[in-house]
């Protein structure tokens, strides 16, 4: 039976490509990153198990070749920040790190796939067995965007897909054409959160204010408060990169992310199609409509 390598990051991703590839034949040797990994891939049916520190890259290496793998994927997120944080790099990739001239994250993962390559394991496309799960062209909930949310989608996306140029962040939050967040290394969760925080903060500031110019007017009608001059409802706008590498930091969309949206109060996601994982598309579907979020899918 040929065995496929899963190095595997946080969330419900690395379980998906597991089930997924031993539904197509594959025995999967789980290479679990310490510092993000969940602890039941045995439950779900791999191989083997070994846990690995995120610099032990010589380790993975190691790993792969006694166990015959000569064909990997990756799956689940790193968060960027984790990358380059407090890990302890082992001497391979120490002087991998050495040699980066940008430490972004396409610069850093495309060097170890070479590494690996060059140890004669093959870093393959993190969706290839997930094709079903992409992103398809159209809208994907009940509600379509409004007209409002269109502009905002389409200034959302000049604004990410010149951020995703430059490898900073795939993310941005937009409202009223006017962008409230981007994603750097925090992740898109957080990103959506900050934007809903910095809204909420925009109503009180609004509403202190409001409160202030009252009692100096000695009780003169003042309008009825808003957050700002902005409208509160935020659009999200994730992009996949311009020539995106699949075979790493694809984008990914799950309902933890509508649940996300919800609390920040943003009503509208915009993805590439073909680019943008739907992990559990249906649930995903289900929670943004019950959030009365609109979902949509555009090719890049």
């Amino acid at each position: 039976m040929t065995r496929l390598g899963l190095i595997a990051g946080n969330g419900k991703f690395p379980f998906l490509v597991l089930e997924a590839a031993r539904a197509q034949g594959y025995e999967v040797v789980v290479a679990a990153i310490k510092e993000e990994a969940d602890r039941d891939f045995e439950s779900h049916g791999a191989a083997s198990v070994h846990w690995l520190s995120l610099g032990e890259l010589s380790k993975l290496i190691d790993t792969f070749k006694a166990e015959g793998v000569t064909r990997a994927v990756m799956a689940g997120q790193v968060k960027h920040k984790q990358i380059f944080s407090g890990i302890r790099p082992d001497w391979r990739l120490a002087k991998l790190l050495l040699s980066l001239g940008t430490r972004n994250t396409d610069s850093l993962l495309g060097a170890v796939a070479k590494v690996l390559a060059d140890e004669g394991i093959v870093l393959e496309n993190s969706t290839a067995l997930l094709e079903p799960l992409l992103a398809k062209a159209g809208v994907l909930t009940k509600r379509a965007p409004g007209a409002e949310e269109r502009k905002n989608i389409e200034y959302g996306r000049g604004v990410a897909r010149r951020l995703a140029e430059y490898d900073i962040g795939q993310t941005v939050v937009i409202a009223e054409a006017a962008c409230v967040a981007v994603e750097a290394m925090e992740g898109t969760d957080a990103t959506i959160e900050r934007a809903g925080e910095l809204m909420r903060s925009l109503y009180v500031e609004s509403k202190d204010a409001e409160s202030k110019d009252g009692e100096a007017k000695h009780g003169e009608s003042n309008a009825p408060g808003e957050a700002s001059t902005l409208s509160r409802a935020l659009t999200v706008v994730k992009v996949a990169k311009p020539g995106q590498d699949m075979r790493f930091d694809v984008p990914v969309i799950g309902v933890k992310t509508m649940k996300t949206m919800a609390r920040a109060g943003a009503t509208c996601l915009a993805v590439d199609a073909g680019r943008c994982l739907l992990l559990d598309g249906e649930a995903v579907a289900r929670a943004a409509d019950d959030a009365g979020i609109a979902v949509c899918a555009d090719s890049p």
